[in-house]
């Protein structure tokens, strides 16, 4: 009687294989000049089949790609952008625009503080402070300028409460991003400490400059760390230096090839600067794990008794069928983000998916170009595939597991839905100077203003109104706006309100034709409850005109309420595009289904890591700032590429699964054959890559920006969370528990999958 868990047909040499391998092995290795076989072959074989046949003129080209794709891509840090949080379709967004086009406001708002232990007023402060007033008041880039040496209108509010710090408040010129050009331009030039005074940049668009600059230089030290660090777990885990570099140089070409991918997207949209740090991370990530799957199956068939050539072909027909479905799911999830309004999610899904099929070409071309040419000198140590696959003990965890399948699944199952209680405590809101370190001038400027001012200039809310009539409406609807609570001035055209009383001279600039604008000031930090409370109380005031609300306090909500509307649309896209693709790979409604529920539990701990450390500020929130709300988008960014991640290795174990599953009997023992054979032979592939991806993505976490820790962090727990827990144990358990109903599909539908199942 057979064992349950035989697994004989895998280790003899000796064993048949499929006709379908032996006809496609044979059509790989034909003559350059005999092409009738590739003409017939589907596009993988032919793909992989010319570089098997040329692998030194497909190294070339591949060279030659080098070279260009790293001249477009030095170009590319300046032409990516820092913001891009907000929705251009919102009301915050048409009001910034209004203010830019109508009265040449940008949107970001910039600060010096100018600091002295003899006090903001003293004849050197003043004097320096002055001399910067006055430069920037002649610089063609900014709009306007008030600070408190400029006058009574300035506002004593502008100096903090121990007399020790004075702030000039400038608006800018342009878009945000020749904001931020500008900001960098004005620190540079005046910042410093001379005399005793100390000049410090702070503001939306200092915070900006320095997130640009702060990633720029962070992306270099993460790759370094992450090339070094995988190279040495290659070399542990594949024995071998030669085999370990083929993975590597995939990656690094990957990373530069994803630079120009990149630099071609700039010219037409918008992309975020952190599409630079996620993306390359992306594709060293994906470059190793895929080229680690086709070795790995190379090595199996060498393993097996095949000679280089037929292992090579057997290698790429069935890893790379497993790559092409992964980078599919992977891509699916990726181009999730783009049903988002906000540029920067959609230019990371728009840019993920390319560097996606980018990875997908490279390990079909690249990968079996080297193998070609290396051959068997990646194998100069015995090989771990030689041993019987009862041997592993991926194998020896699956059969326990199938033994006692509640038995493993519920303690996982507990963890995993415990560790999602602090996401239940989400709270959302927009990047501001904390996400850089301490050390950066615009976050030093803003603990000053959190500190030590009664009044936070940061939480400034423009009210936009349009349609206007007689002018002394305008006043009125000032006035009135001046009486809501915790509102402290509010400056209209005329004249300022506070208390319902005019208390000084108004911005005459601030009005034209039929529109008009009116700056409200606020103590309060513009994320808190009790600042949403005075939005709405504000918006109740009845207007002149029609009105639209700017500042960070309206922009978060219209950034909160765009993810949720587009929330239903991505989860709908990646489950069903998902579930077809896996249902088209296994020919099962019930594996695609269990696929996307575990999916779905193996983000749980990644989710509540990243609102217990980050927002709730646990284990000194990793070094950086805790602010008590989480990003908007890093949620939406966390699930859509770590949903695809986990889903790469849902597919390398669905392909080995069926594969397995087709050559048996198909019984409930086969079933179970099927899963702890294919678990032993994929999974060790499986674990090994999510502990490289894992690296990079920890190497993502070094950074200085916090969003990008935060991310860092929560994408290398997901990978670890779902190649340990979920795959090595869920995974069989669940199988184990479905028996033959893990292949079941409608009778109706099956003739139909048979001829529509994408098996090759």
């Amino acid at each position: 009687m057979r064992s349950a868990h035989s697994s004989s047909r895998l280790v003899c040499p000796c064993e048949p294989r499929h006709d379908s391998d032996r006809r496609n092995a044979a059509t790989l290795r034909l003559p350059v000049r005999s092409r009738q076989g590739f003409e017939r072959g589907e596009m993988i074989n032919r793909l992989a089949g010319f570089a098997i046949r040329a692998p030194k003129r497909v190294l070339a080209l591949v060279l030659l790609a080098f070279v260009l794709c790293g001249g477009l891509g030095s170009k590319v840090p300046d032409r990516l952008l820092a913001g891009g949080f907000q929705d251009p379709g919102a009301e915050s967004t048409h009001a910034a625009n209004v203010l830019a086009d109508e009265f040449g406001l940008s949107g970001a708002q910039f600060l010096f503080a100018i600091e002295s232990a003899s006090g903001a007023t003293d004849a050197k402060t003043t004097a320096r402070a002055k001399d910067i007033v006055a430069g920037m008041r002649h610089d063609s880039r900014v709009r306007t300028v008030v600070s408190p040496w400029t006058g009574p209108q300035g506002g004593a509010h502008l100096i903090s409460r121990d007399g020790h710090v004075g702030l000039v408040v400038a608006t800018l010129k342009g878009d945000d991003n020749a904001a931020q050009k500008t900001a960098k331009a004005l620190s540079d030039r005046y910042a410093g400490e001379a005399d005793g005074v100390t000049v410090t940049a702070g503001g939306q668009a200092m915070t900006f400059s320095e997130i640009a600059t702060t990633s720029a230089r962070d992306l270099g030290v993460a790759e370094s760390v992450a090339i070094v660090l995988t190279f040495l777990l290659l070399v542990w885990f594949l024995r071998s230096w030669v085999a370990a570099a083929i993975p590597l140089v995939v990656g690094i070409i990957a990373i530069v090839c994803t630079t120009a991918v990149l630099y071609l997207l700039t010219l037409v949209t918008d992309l975020s600067v952190f599409a630079m740090n996620i993306t390359t991370g992306l594709g060293l990530a994906l470059a190793i794990d895929y080229s680690l799957l086709i070795i790995g199956r190379f090595r199996e068939e060498i393993a097996q008794g095949s000679g280089q050539q037929e292992a090579i072909a057997i290698a790429l027909r069935r890893g790379g069928r497993a790559v092409v479905y992964s980078g599919l799911v992977v891509g699916i999830a990726l181009i999730g983000m783009t049903f988002f309004p906000i540029y920067f999610l959609k230019s990371i899904g728009y840019a993920g998916a390319a560097v996606v099929a980018l990875s997908i070409v490279l390990t079909l071309t690249v990968v079996p170009a080297l193998l070609s040419l290396l051959g068997t000198r990646i194998n100069r140590k015995p090989l771990r595939e030689t041993e019987a696959v009862e041997s592993s003990w991926l194998h020896r965890v699956a059969v326990s597991v199938q033994r006692r399948p509640i038995v493993f699944a519920l303690p996982v199952l507990a963890v995993l839905l415990v560790s999602l209680a602090p996401v239940f405590g989400l709270r959302l809101g927009l990047p501001d100077d904390r996400v850089l370190p301490a050390s950066a001038q615009s976050h030093q400027v803003g603990d000053t203003i959190r500190d030590g001012f009664d009044e936070n200039v940061v939480g400034t809310v423009r009210i936009v109104v349009e349609g206007i009539g007689d002018p002394a409406k305008v006043e009125s609807y000032a006035t009135a706006l001046s009486r809501v609570e915790s509102v402290k001035s509010v400056v209209a055209p005329a004249a300022t309100y506070s208390d319902g009383q005019r208390v000084g001279p108004g911005a005459p600039a601030a009005t034209k034709a039929s529109v008009a604008y009116l700056t409200v000031q606020t103590p309060l930090n513009p994320y808190s409850s009790a600042a949403a409370r005075q939005l709405d109380a504000l918006r109740m005031v009845p207007a002149p005109g029609h009105t639209l609300f700017d500042g960070l306090g309206p922009q978060t909500r219209d950034t909160s309420a765009s993810i949720a509307r587009g929330i239903p649309k991505a989860l709908a896209w990646i489950a069903v595009t998902t579930f077809v693709l896996l249902l088209l790979l296994t020919g099962s409604v019930v594996m695609p289904l269990k696929a996307l529920v575990l999916n779905a539990l193996s983000l749980t701990a990644s989710f509540g890591a990243m609102v217990w450390i980050f927002q709730d500020g646990h284990l000194g929130a990793l070094g950086t700032t805790s602010t008590g709300y989480t990003t908007a988008t890093v949620p939406v960014l966390l699930f859509c590429i770590a949903f695809g991640l986990s889903m790469d290795y849902e597919v390398f174990l669905l392909a080995r699964f069926s594969e397995e599953w087709e050559k048996s009997g198909r019984t409930r023992a086969d079933n179970d054959t099927a899963v702890a054979v294919g678990l032993a032979r994929s999974g060790r592939v499986v674990t090994a890559a999510a502990v490289m991806m894992a690296v990079v993505f920890a190497g993502m976490a070094t950074s200085g920006v916090s969003l990008m820790r935060m991310l860092g962090l929560g994408l290398a727990l997901a990978v670890l969370v779902d190649a340990t827990l979920v795959r090595v144990v869920l995974v069989p358990a669940f199988m184990r528990i479905a028996g033959t109903w893990n292949w079941w599909s409608p009778r109706l539908a099956r003739g139909v999958l048979e001829r529509l199942r994408l098996r090759e």
